[in-house]
C-alpha cells in the first residue's frame, strides 16, 4: 500500500470530490469492490498518513490476508488485485507529488493552490524536487520551486535549501537583495527575478506577499 502513496502529499480538495467526507479532522471514503463482496475503507490522517480496512461484507468481519505477502491462491490474489487498483486510483487522483521537506515550502504551495487554484507542475523528471506554479489565464510562471545548494547561492553553511523564485519590479530589486534573505533570482533573469529561501528566516506573511506580487507580474 504504502508505494502508492511514498513521496506524495493528498489534496484536500481533491479528496472531497473524489467522495471523501471530513469528521474530526479525517477524512474517510469508503467503496464496494470484488462485486460488492468487501468494503474498503480508506482513512487520511490529519499528517497525510494512510490507513486502510477491508470487511468481508458477508461475514462482517475485517479481511487481511491481502496484506500478507506469502498468502497464495486465486482468491486472495483477486482481492489484493483489487484493494490494489482501489489504492491506485485513489493516489493518482487525490494526491501529488511531495517531495519539498520545508514546512514553509508546503505552506507556500497550499496558500497558492487555495488563491489562484495554482498546482506545482514537476515539469523535470531527474529533478523530482523542483516545480513551477503558472497562472491558467497566461500560462506564465510566476513562481519557482527548487532546491539548490547553500553554496550555490552564496549561503553560509552546508547542504541544501528549498528557495522559492519570484517575479519583482526591476525598480525595487536593489531595495529588495541583501544577500541573505532576498537574493538574485537563481537560474533566472536577475534583472526580473529574487530568490527567496524557504526555511524560515523570512517570516511567511512576507513571503506570501511576494508571491502576489509575482502573480500580478505575470500577467
Amino acid at each position: 500500500m504504502t508505494d502508492f502513496f511514498q513521496n506524495k502529499s493528498p489534496v484536500i480538495e481533491r479528496l472531497k470530490t473524489y467522495g471523501f467526507s471530513e469528521q474530526d479532522g479525517i477524512l474517510a471514503y469508503h467503496v464496494r469492490i470484488l462485486e460488492g463482496e468487501f468494503e474498503l475503507t480508506v482513512n487520511i490522517l490529519p499528517t497525510g498518513e494512510v490507513k486502510t480496512r477491508l470487511l468481508e461484507c458477508e461475514l462482517g468481519e475485517p479481511y487481511t490476508l491481502h496484506l500478507v505477502e506469502e498468502a497464495g491462491g486465486e482468491f486472495v490474489g483477486r482481492v489484493r488485485a483489487a484493494y490494489e487498483a482501489a489504492l491506485e486510483d485513489i493516489a493518482a487522483h487525490c494526491f501529488e507529488g511531495a517531495f519539498f521537506k520545508q514546512p514553509q515550502t508546503e505552506r507556500l504551495l497550499a496558500y497558492a493552490r487555495e488563491k489562484y487554484g495554482s498546482d506545482p507542475e514537476y515539469l523535470w523528471e531527474k529533478s523530482p524536487d523542483n516545480a513551477v506554479l503558472r497562472r491558467k489565464d497566461t500560462g506564465k510562471w510566476y513562481a519557482a520551486v527548487l532546491t539548490a545548494r547553500k553554496k550555490s547561492l552564496s549561503l553560509a553553511g552546508e547542504g541544501k535549501v528549498e528557495i522559492v523564485d519570484l517575479r519583482a519590479d526591476p525598480a525595487e530589486l536593489s531595495a529588495l537583495l541583501d544577500g541573505e534573505r532576498i537574493l538574485p533570482g537563481w537560474h533566472m533573469n536577475k534583472k526580473h527575478w529574487i530568490s527567496v529561501p524557504l526555511d524560515g528566516r523570512v517570516p511567511f506573511e512576507e513571503v506570501a506577499s511576494l508571491l502576489d506580487k509575482s502573480f500580478l507580474l505575470a500577467k
